[in-house]
């Protein structure tokens, strides 16, 4: 089990499952830059992050953890720190296929139906 980086950090070539699997923390979302939304986070909490969403552990508590999972074919996933120069995977980001299956509901959910809409509205 592992923890989320203390720096703004992104990955422009896989998509990303998180499961907070015990304790608490506040995250910053959003990016590829250091700007996001600040969240707080709890033990059952399960986060969907697109490539190229940027996240950051701002706090925890002592016991934090959590558990995560990438699409087959993207386990080999790029971390890159946010910063001015973000813009440059814009491409890459772009061209990451969306997951085949749901990673919290299975073949069936939702998940990869809502990408595919989301994109076709631009």
């Amino acid at each position: 089990m592992w923890t989320v980086f203390d720096y703004h950090h992104y990955h422009p070539d896989a998509h990303e499952a998180l499961t907070v699997a015990s304790g608490e923390a506040r995250l910053r979302l959003g990016g590829p830059g250091p700007e996001g939304e600040d969240v707080d986070v709890a033990a059952g909490d399960c986060l969907i992050l697109p490539a190229g969403t940027g996240h950051c552990r701002l706090s925890q508590s002592d016991d934090f953890r959590i558990c995560g999972a990438y699409p087959p074919g993207q386990q080999d996933f790029t971390t890159r720190r946010a910063g001015p120069d973000a813009g440059r995977d814009a491409s890459v980001i772009a061209a990451v296929a969306l997951p085949e299956t749901d990673p919290i509901f299975g073949r069936d959910g939702p998940l990869p139906r809502l990408w595919a809409e989301a994109i076709s509205r631009g």
